[in-house]
């Protein structure tokens, strides 16, 4: 049986609501602990976050971001703004004093934020409804992260985080769809072809599961 995107995206969103808020609040700390564990993280490092919008089941990315800033005095952690009309984010400095407010769709955003250029930035945290065991992900339909991805180095760090285990196969990806390196589960790290770009010798504490 063939899973395609919009086959997946109803049924994983129905999936992620019969999630309980404490089954999210643990494997966000999961999740949390296994990315300070990735190898090539160091202080100084600019990491994008996602953050959660309280209308979803999310992974509550608020939980890294507080384990980052009490390990790396240096890092630097970005946020986005979102365009609907044009389906492109914007991104901005994300500090202890930046207001964050929803925006209309019940999105988390900074206002009033310094800037930050994408060319930056050493590591893209992607929100995702579902991935698959090649490292493709389905996200809420509207490419914003695959355009994003486009304009980030060649050599970013693109960790998927997830509240669900992976489909075999997403059956209709297509050119434009931007593979994960690695995705973090609540309670295994997989670790897809671009993971061994950047850390071939690397040995995690956790155990990955191949694509």
């Amino acid at each position: 049986m063939q899973l395609t995107k919009s086959a997946l995206r109803r049924q994983m969103q129905s999936l992620r609501q019969q999630l309980s808020a404490a089954e999210i609040q643990h494997g966000s700390a999961a999740i949390a602990d296994a990315f300070l564990n990735l190898p090539d993280l160091a202080d100084g490092q600019a990491i994008h976050v996602f953050l959660p919008m309280t209308t979803q089941p999310e992974v509550n990315t608020w939980l890294l971001i507080e384990r980052l800033r009490a390990h790396f005095a240096e890092i630097r952690l970005v946020v986005s703004c979102s365009d609907f009309n044009t389906c492109t984010l914007s991104h901005y400095l994300l500090t202890p004093d930046t207001v964050i407010e929803p925006n209309r769709w019940g999105i988390p955003e900074p206002v009033a934020a310094q800037p930050f250029d994408v060319r930056q930035l050493d590591w893209v945290v992607i929100p995702l409804l579902c991935f698959d065991q090649r490292g493709y992900r389905v996200g809420y339909g509207k490419g914003f992260y695959d355009r994003f991805l486009q304009d980030c180095r060649a050599d970013v760090r693109k960790v998927g985080v997830s509240l669900l285990p992976p489909v075999p196969e997403i059956s209709d990806v297509n050119a434009f769809d931007v593979p994960l390196d690695v995705c973090l589960e609540r309670d295994t790290v997989w670790q897809f072809a671009g993971f061994q770009q950047w850390s071939a010798k690397a040995t995690l504490a956790t155990t990955f599961k191949a694509s």
